[in-house]
């Protein structure tokens, strides 16, 4: 740090300039594949799917061959060092590095930097994408189907420009922070990604009744029935509530892209809201309440749920489904039963779609769950509480660590990363 502060005594004391990304850097927009033509071996294509906000992930990349387009695709072309954005999906406003030394290829929606090496190194540019991912994201519109646009981001987004090598130095400190700080989350992911296992395990254990093949009408052992999910509550589908209806205080409301990205098992409280005027075309959740997503972009995500455990009554919108239990079941009991194998194994029979997943709340209906007594209902509960408080709670044990961690490495860096307006200096 001592060199970092000497080199900017000695060559911009006085702040840098700032300029839009536009205008220092050239961005190229990927190119429409066709999935149909997708091969298992090939020329590899990057994917939104492929971009995590560090190194480009290449264990799913799908591939093409040249000879099935008559377009010159060398202009979507990526080398190693390049820098990627996802433009839409999930992933939106996340960045990739390419570490590999093959050639690689632009997919739709996902765009590449090309600075201007005179004035711009590559990996400082990198790094500076890397701070700015929460405000891309809210650039793109947020919400489940963000769409980030190229003409807004050169334009909207400004860089500080310090001397090249000024950039340099921080480069070398942030990569040596981002090294450490990646060794120290990889125990710490190893530690959670334990419990984890664990946590599914025993969870598990505990849905494995011994019923046969989950179609027996009951079992005199265990006092289990297996009944579909129309069968032990009224499923109401909902309707409406885009995002641009949230708010930040009002009637509470749950959007249906909020349950795989930010709610758990439950929650007492949402993040969003609506007035009192929108909420009254909207379907209503009370207390007890599981909410059910019918739609993704893929297979994993649909039929997440949330159980309601707010005490004020609130909303939910379409490509959602309310699950309103009845004296048979508890909405945490069935929550925790969507997250299981044999649950999953049922939704993809009836899931339809392949760009959007869809499960219908009629086919929702016809998925079986096993019923137990509520007694033993809510022992199972009470233990998976306790796993899912360990596991996925941001506030408790090892994902806290996790934060903590990524906070404090987020905060030098923008520390690093911040510099007068040599401008508003003069």
């Amino acid at each position: 740090m001592s060199k970092l502060k000497e080199l900017i005594q000695k060559l911009c004391p006085n702040g840098v300039e700032y300029r839009k990304l536009g205008e220092v850097c050239d961005f190229i927009n990927g190119f429409a594949f066709k999935s149909s033509l997708f091969k298992d071996i090939g020329e590899p294509i990057i994917r939104i799917t492929n971009i995590n906000g560090n190194a480009v992930d290449l264990s799913n990349v799908k591939y093409f061959n040249a000879s099935d387009y008559k377009s010159d695709l060398q202009p979507f072309a990526i080398y190693y060092g390049d820098i990627l954005i996802a433009m839409s999906g999930a992933t939106t406003g996340k960045i990739g590095y390419y570490c590999n030394k093959s050639t690689a290829y632009l997919n739709q929606r996902v765009g590449k930097f090309v600075p201007n090496k005179y004035i711009l190194k590559n990996r400082y540019l990198f790094h500076f994408l890397c701070s700015k991912i929460n405000e891309l994201y809210i650039m793109a519109g947020g919400g489940a189907q963000p769409n980030l646009s190229s003409t807004k981001l050169m334009n909207d987004i400004v860089i500080p420009l310090p001397p090249l090598e000024v950039q340099k130095e921080i480069v070398r400190i942030l990569d040596k922070f981002t090294t450490l700080e990646a060794e120290l989350e990889a125990e710490l992911e190893a530690e959670l990604t334990a419990r984890k296992k664990q946590y599914e395990y025993y969870r598990d254990k505990l849905f494995s009744f011994n019923v046969l093949n989950y179609e027996a009408v009951g079992n005199s052992l265990n006092n289990i029935i297996v009944m579909p999910l129309g069968e032990i509550g009224e499923l109401v589908r909902g309707n409406g509530l885009q995002k641009k209806d949230l708010i930040n205080n009002g009637v509470p409301a749950i959007h249906y892209g909020q349950i795989y990205t930010y709610y758990g098992v439950y929650t007492d409280k949402t993040i969003s809201f609506v007035s009192s005027q929108t909420a009254m075309k909207l379907r209503k959740v009370i207390y007890g309440d599981v909410i059910i997503t019918n739609t993704s972009e893929n297979i994993e995500d649909v039929g997440k749920a949330v159980t309601y455990l707010v005490k004020e009554q609130g909303v939910t919108g379409g490509h959602a489904t309310i699950f309103k239990p009845s004296e048979k079941i508890l909405g945490k009991y069935l929550t925790y039963y969507t997250q299981t194998d044999n649950f999953a194994r049922q939704k993809r029979i009836y899931a339809k779609g392949t760009k959007v997943i869809d499960l219908s709340t009629s086919d929702l209906a016809k998925i079986k769950i096993p019923v137990p007594s509520i007694e033993e209902q809510r022992r199972i509960v009470s233990i998976l509480d306790k796993f899912d408080m360990l596991t996925t709670s941001i506030s408790e044990g090892l994902p806290k660590e996790i934060e903590l961690r990524r906070k404090q490495y987020e905060y030098y860096r923008n520390q690093l990363l911040s510099f007068p307006d040599n401008k508003a200096t003069a």
